[in-house]
């Protein structure tokens, strides 16, 4: 029960942070750029500050390679959606985080179930009954930013099963990023001025949904196959779309309750079947 606490925990925290970015850049609050540096900056002190105050070392924690991949991901969703519908953007993004933590799961010698197979299949097709595209095809450019951007995290999520310090590692992956963040803005500052909303947004999603959202996730990830990681991760836009019909009197269409079931009882499957 702790295991499914704590995973559950991250991926409302992933969802909380997908409705935070989306605010942000919808309504110009803050420019893409300035999203990404905020969010990794105040994510970076927030776990600083936690780790200052427990024990544990940061030397030795984290890697080059996972704090460049957050800093794909991160960079590569925020730039993404300037361009591109928040739906479409969805779906290439958590079907490529599928399609990478699978293929890294065959990699590593991992070989899912049938059930496994079933339950991806299931909630992919729940996630294109949700975010299939009403208009034309999407922006070229914002759907290649959106797919690095799931390759990204797909491999900073396949990075954490091997982790044995979550808090310390998901600290030292964020002090590495953060200042290339910062760059990544410099070189391209355009955009909309910064808000008092547009930093606040970004500060919640960096200390909070990041920030601990991310540690909790590597505390999680060791405990998961990668197959079950990557699937369990669709509940995320369920998630998000259940708290606009709670707190912000959306609407629970059709389409959206025949795509929950695909992909709840997609994840349902592949957690719950036996061998």
């Amino acid at each position: 029960m702790r295991l499914f606490w704590l995973t559950l925990f991250a991926m409302m925290a992933f969802a909380a942070n997908s409705v935070l970015t989306r605010y942000a850049l919808a309504f110009d609050q803050i420019s893409p750029g300035g999203f990404v540096a905020v969010r990794l900056m105040s994510g970076a002190v927030t776990l600083a500050l936690i780790v200052a105050v427990r024990p544990g070392k940061l030397a030795g924690q984290g890697s080059l390679v996972s704090a460049a991949a957050l800093l794909l991901y991160a960079g590569a969703f925020s730039y993404a959606y300037v361009s591109l519908d928040a739906g479409v953007g969805a779906l290439i993004l958590f079907g490529g985080v599928q399609i990478t933590m699978f293929a890294g799961a065959l990699w590593a010698g991992e070989r899912p179930k049938p059930s496994r197979w079933l339950g991806m299949v299931a909630g992919m097709a729940g996630l294109a009954v949700l975010f299939a595209p009403k208009g034309g095809a999407p922006d070229l450019f914002g759907a290649v930013l959106m797919a690095f951007s799931a390759l990204g995290w797909g491999v900073y999520s396949l990075r954490g099963k091997s982790v044995a310090l979550p808090l310390q590692a998901t600290a030292v992956n964020f002090l590495i990023a953060a200042p290339f963040a910062v760059l990544l803005w410099l070189v391209f500052p355009a955009g909309p001025e910064f808000t008092t909303v547009g930093v606040a947004l970004a500060i919640a999603s960096g200390a909070l949904a990041s920030g601990v959202g991310y540690a909790v996730w590597y505390a999680v990830l060791p405990k998961l196959d990668a197959s079950l990681a990557a699937i369990v991760q669709l509940t995320v836009p369920v998630i998000a779309l259940t708290g606009g019909i709670l707190f912000l009197d959306e609407t629970a269409t059709l389409t959206f309750v025949i795509a929950s079931a695909l992909i709840l009882g997609g994840i349902a499957v592949a957690v719950l079947a036996k061998p």
